[in-house]
């Protein structure tokens, strides 16, 4: 069955974004633009994929991805209708009463559900790209996590998750420390059922 993995950069406080919804407030690292075109190459939106000439480049572990409404917005504020073309695009929301692009479908009703039946599906696995909310409401549906943990603190902002008080265990399956200090650490759902969890082929232990 796929996995729904919970792909974020967050602050050292546990803030994906500042209080506008703006994620981009980190420090670049040029060897985690280097790794990511080649691990991560789905997780770059379509127009970064052009300007680093890796446009063509094959989905590597997602091909279909989740997001909520606010995400969608900061793509539309900038014209862009279908900012991850590469790749099957579900935006979860009430407002929108019908999808600005043919190639995003709307979730309207029920994340939980399309996310299960996502699952269901044949495929690679599903790429939760945010924000808080969503992440709260599909809390339990979360597979992984792969965060990457930048050495700022914001005081403020939009959480990683904003959902009721629980404690989720969670199996740390690779650590690895970026030139500019940030910390990228994948861990696995801890969960009474199924199997434990796999490490990812270039785990490296710091």
């Amino acid at each position: 069955m796929r996995k729904l993995v919970y792909y974020i950069a967050s602050s050292v406080d546990g803030f994906i974004a500042d209080p506008a919804g703006d994620g981009n407030i980190y420090p670049i690292s040029e060897e985690f633009t280097r790794y990511a075109t080649t691990q991560y190459p789905e997780t770059l939106p379509t127009y970064i994929r052009r300007l680093l000439g890796i446009e063509r480049a094959e989905n590597v572990r997602f091909d279909t991805l989740l997001m909520g409404r606010g995400t969608y917005q900061l793509a539309l504020d900038m014209g862009v209708t279908s900012p991850y073309a590469h790749m099957r695009q579900y935006v979860v929301s009430r407002s929108l009463k019908a999808s600005p692009d043919p190639a995003v479908e709307l979730v309207p009703e029920d994340p939980v559900a399309a996310v299960r039946d996502l699952k269901a599906q044949d495929g690679l696995d599903i790429y939760l790209c945010g924000g808080g909310v969503l992440a709260g409401q599909l809390r339990e549906e979360i597979d992984e996590l792969h965060v990457k943990t930048y050495p700022v603190l914001l005081g403020s902002g939009i959480p990683m998750f904003s959902a009721d008080f629980a404690v989720s265990d969670l199996a740390v399956t690779s650590s690895r420390v970026f030139d500019n200090g940030m910390i990228f650490t994948t861990y696995a759902m801890k969960r009474q059922y199924g199997t434990a969890p796999s490490r990812a082929p270039d785990t490296v232990r710091t």
